[in-house]
């Protein structure tokens, strides 16, 4: 298993041998280094390699956080959380989050682009390297850290070789073999030696012939010298090249790239030409202009699971942005980008009820950059507070259904603190926030969020909301123990649902929640037919989110029946839906369910051992949320029946085995685990709810009346 993210193949590493070699010593002598340099030098790249060449000294590997494209400061260690992988659905705060991931762990992590958030990011690294004394940190900027006992590392530009080699090996990919040697080596000097200063004269080959770029650069360095001696610094030598490939752009480039420079990360071909294009730049005509900037090393294209996007460079962004303000322009635009991105939210909102569920998850993942600056936007603008509700709500898939609930509550609180007298964005906010907060076990934030919710609603007549209202405080019944009160408020909003005609996959899931509550009170029939029906609704409907909870639901009812294979096949097809969707409660609980499966097929070690696993994961679900005696029942029947089996000190062994597991390897292990004994003794057991795993008199948390 590839412990990392860092990219699987690096772009042709020309050069920097010695380079490479001091900031590997570097990193055997020191836990924080800090490669500096200027704009286009080649930190990134240096860094990505000598990352790589170092892999194996971490036992739990490298890993890449790109800050570049982050809008807000306070979500610095929100990347962080990402770039490691990490879903957390408690209270506690990202920078928690690391520390406690970090604390026993071996890793390098790479953080990129931090020099607009050096204020924020130097405490938050001085605090990991405090409580994480296995953790190695390589920084990337303009600027170091200034943190005590940093290693800082400038980069220079190019040796006359190396940049000589870089300029001909991508002169060669843009147009064949041909640059003269002595006239390559001249250019390589009057442009510092600077990669992307050469890489961007390179793409200029199939226009330009060298000895010509050198009266041009000439003609533009005298005007930026005044004619006076001595030579530019490295900073203005970049910004003349970057100047110098604008002027020979046409002006249908110029204007898409000042324009590009709106956009936060990655981008799609749709988005562009809806945001850039206009009077002076029709439609029809974007996808040639991107092409130009393209094939002029001025934008990247990545592909990712989402399909191809592409990407512009942060030094060249910065130059378009600057001619946008120019312009005059630069408002206009970036209300533009937000409106692009809002329909975008829509759009994955509603097609998360359908089979493109998968793809839609893929598209947030890809666009969350710009998403981010969307919601940024709108938070600036006093008059917009219903713009940034309305967007944050609409997100709500991303925050519970992709496991983002810190990310999604930290909007949520911020565009609710702000006015707004359109009640139907604020009451979707509300409601929202309501389901991410139980779901991170914050019982009264949510109430009184979902109070507010419910109140409103009723004041302006919006049924619809206070039906959502009432769901979810349905949902946190169910989840502090109270199943007739569960039963109650959730059958309630789901006859309302079903009076206005409302059918998504948070109806489904209240259905699946209303199925539980009776399944825990003993209705196993009861829940079967609704999650029956569930099932089938999800199959035509394409999806895939709600389906894995009844598929639990259902192989509950297999289990305690006795058809071990069917509960094992049903809990497999779901630990796989929710890994995909990095869900984590539906996860940890499938985990669990299928290791008391496991265990009443006589594999009580492996039991054990998918025990293990899932502790780690409820680490990171939070254990509070869920101290609920239903929802723990799989785990103590399986305790205790793999215990008696094993003894204490094997059983034990055995779930240490399981902890030491990553998430990915305790998927693949339950994934891959296909027995199907028949369970010890004769013929199927009699239903055994998961209520007789904790005592009778166990009291429900008592929640305020509804």
């Amino acid at each position: 298993m590839r412990r990392t993210n860092l990219p699987a193949e690096l772009n042709v590493f020309v050069g920097r041998a010695a380079e490479q070699d001091r900031v590997t010593r570097l990193l055997e002598a020191s836990r924080l280094v800090t490669v500096v340099g200027v704009g286009g030098v080649g930190k990134t790249r240096l860094a990505l390699r000598a990352a790589g060449a170092v892999e194996k000294r971490y036992a739990d590997g490298v890993w890449l956080a790109d800050l570049s494209v982050l809008p807000d400061p306070e979500l610095v260690a929100f990347a962080l959380v990402e770039a490691l992988g990490l879903t957390d659905h408690t209270m506690r705060t990202p920078a928690e989050t690391l520390t406690d991931h970090l604390a026993e762990r071996r890793l390098l992590l790479v953080v990129d682009g931090f020099e607009h958030l050096v204020e924020e990011c130097a405490p938050l690294v001085r605090q990991l390297l405090a409580h994480a004394p296995g953790l190695t940190v390589l920084a990337v900027g303009r600027r170091p850290l200034r943190v005590d006992g940093e290693a800082v590392f400038t980069l220079a530009p190019m040796d006359e070789d190396d940049a000589e080699a870089l300029f001909v090996q991508r002169a060669e990919a843009s147009a064949g073999p041909g640059p003269a040697v002595g006239s390559v080596r001249e250019l390589c000097r009057r442009l510092d030696g600077i990669p992307l200063a050469l890489e961007l004269a390179a793409a200029r080959m199939p226009l330009l012939t060298v000895e010509q770029m050198l009266r041009r650069l000439g003609d533009r360095f005298r005007l930026l010298t005044d004619g006076a001696r001595g030579a530019l610094p490295r900073h203005q030598t970049l910004r003349t090249a970057i100047g110098w490939s604008h002027e020979l752009c046409t002006p249908e480039e110029r204007l898409l790239w000042a324009r590009l420079s709106v956009f936060a990360g990655p981008f799609d071909l749709e988005a562009v030409e809806y945001v850039c294009a206009g009077r002076e730049l029709p439609p029809e005509r974007v996808m040639d202009v991107l092409g130009g900037l393209l094939a002029q090393s001025l934008v990247a294209r990545e592909d990712t699971v989402a399909g191809p996007r592409y990407r512009i460079l942060d030094t060249v962004s910065d130059y378009g942005a600057e001619w946008l303000a120019a312009l005059g322009d630069t408002e206009r635009m970036r209300r533009r980008h937000r409106d692009w991105y809002m329909g975008l939210a829509t759009w994955c909102e509603l097609e998360w009820f359908s089979p493109r569920q998968a793809e839609v998850a893929a598209c947030l993942e890809a666009s969350l950059p710009n998403l981010r600056a969307a919601l940024e936007l709108c938070l600036e603008q006093p008059d917009e507070a219903h713009l940034a509700q309305h967007l944050a709500g609409t997100l709500w898939f991303a925050w519970v259904g992709c496991g983002r609930l810190a990310e999604g509550r930290h909007w949520l609180d911020r565009a609710l603190a702000l006015d707004s007298e359109h009640d139907d964005a604020r009451l979707k906010a509300l409601w929202v926030v309501g389901y991410v907060t139980i779901l991170q076990g914050d019982a009264t934030a949510a109430v009184a969020a979902l109070h507010e919710c419910r109140e409103r609603a009723r004041s302006v007549g919006n049924p619809l909301a206070e039906a959502y209202a009432t769901h979810r405080m349905g949902c946190l019944a169910l989840l502090s123990d109270d199943m007739p009160r569960a039963e109650e408020l959730i059958g309630r909003a789901l006859a309302t649902y079903r009076e206005l005609g409302e059918l998504n996959s948070n109806v489904l899931m209240g259905q699946v929640e209303l199925a539980m509550a009776r399944v825990f009170q003993g209705d196993l029939a009861g829940g079967v037919a609704l999650c029956v029906e569930v099932r089938e609704i999800c199959e035509e409907r394409g999806e895939r989110w709600t389906k894995a909870y009844a598929l639990y639901v259902l192989a509950y009812a297999a289990w305690a029946g006795g058809d071990h294979r069917e509960a094992r096949t049903l809990l497999t097809e779901c630990v796989g839906i929710n890994h995909t969707f990095h869900d984590l409660v539906g996860l940890v609980l499938a985990i669990e369910l299928l290791a008391l499966v496991t265990a009443s097929e006589g594999d009580p070690t492996e039991a054990a051992v998918l025990q293990g696993a899932a502790l780690p994961v409820w680490d990171s679900v939070g254990l509070q949320l869920f101290g609920s005696g239903h929802f723990n029942g799989a785990r103590a029947l399986c305790a205790a029946e793999a215990g008696e089996l094993l003894g204490a000190e094997r059983y034990q062994a055995s779930v240490r085995e399981g902890q030491g597991l990553s998430l990915d390897a305790a998927v693949d292990r339950a994934l891959s685990v296909r027995r199907n004994r028949a369970a010890r003794g004769a013929g199927p057991r009699a239903p055994r709810p998961f209520r007789t795993a904790y005592p009778e008199n166990a009291e429900a948390r008592r929640l305020p009346h509804w």
